[in-house]
């Protein structure tokens, strides 16, 4: 009995998404197309694969026990496929990023990258997205947070020393007091472009999390989002070095000084087995040997 390739590969990425327009987003269609194809694989089957509930999408008993099996048959395509293209391409490497980290520290260093190894091409992808390693075209992803990352490997690179911060006149006009890092959610919040330092900084600090870390205006550069704290617009949270002058200068103060988790930190991340490959052996070796310096 043939069964449709196309719908059981929809159905795993509703699965692992749990959300019909993330799923659509991921095979580049429409959510009206993904709900299609589910509705043709359950008519085929004759049984219900996936339920709706509020904030998404739910796999049912039937769906939970075929999902891992089928999820994993097609990482195993998608390998294989990678492989042989892997084979007609030159020596080349996908880093992907945040533009910060990729600005500020990582493409002043690939000089030394190409000295020692100039057959390999580096491709950086500068992106707030947070890539999908077992699907996406990325073979090396420099991530930043506390490490977990089911189903791949991970190796730690450096801890960021960040720190929050206020103009002294906000402090003033709001009779701030902040003694722990849970005492910042009392306050207006400022974010860097993806709005994940504050909710992984708490979290790291056993904070525990109502929503409020994600609320409040958001820059995509440090530099705007310094000049922003400056201006009183609320805390933020900024590499320590980026602020030493404004706090120097007396026009941001340092609203916390506590010893910063070591599980926050950056780390690169690759999917299983990747490191076989020799371009990509020699960039995790370079890139830790950098971060150590």
């Amino acid at each position: 009995m043939a069964y449709p390739l196309q719908a059981l590969r929809t159905f795993v990425e509703v699965g692992q998404r749990k959300s019909v327009k993330a799923a659509a987003q991921a095979l580049h269609v429409t959510p009206g197309a993904v709900s299609q194809q589910i509705r043709v694989l359950e008519d085929r089957l004759g049984v219900v694969l996936l339920e709706r509930e509020r904030f998404g999408m739910r796999l049912t008993e039937a769906g939970a026990s075929v999902y891992p099996r089928l999820r994993d048959a097609f990482f195993q395509i998608d390998q294989a496929m990678q492989t042989l293209e892997s084979a007609k391409e030159r020596r080349s490497l996908t880093v992907s990023t945040v533009a910060t980290f990729a600005a500020s520290w990582l493409v002043p260093r690939l000089g030394r990258f190409k000295q020692l190894h100039p057959d390999v091409e580096i491709r950086v992808e500068a992106t707030s997205e947070l890539v999908d390693l077992l699907r996406d075209r990325v073979d090396v992803a420099l991530r930043h947070g506390l490490g977990d990352y089911p189903g791949l490997e991970v190796s730690p690179l450096m801890a960021p020393v960040l720190t929050p911060v206020a103009s002294p006149e906000f402090m003033k006009r709001h009779k701030a007091v902040i003694r722990e890092a849970g005492d910042c959610l009392a306050y207006p919040l400022l974010h860097d472009g993806d709005r994940a330092d504050w909710p992984l900084w708490l979290k790291a600090h056993g904070v525990a999390d109502d929503g409020r870390s994600e609320r409040g205006n958001a820059f995509e550069d440090d530099f705007l989002l310094i000049r922003a704290a400056e201006a009183g617009q609320g805390l933020a949270l900024v590499p320590q070095a980026y602020a030493l002058e404004e706090i120097a200068a007396g026009r941001l103060i340092q609203v916390l000084d506590k010893p910063w988790p070591a599980r926050f930190a950056y780390y690169a991340v690759t999917r299983p087995g990747a490191v076989e490959r020799p371009e990509v052996r020699a960039f995790l070796d370079w890139i830790c040997a950098e971060a150590a310096l």
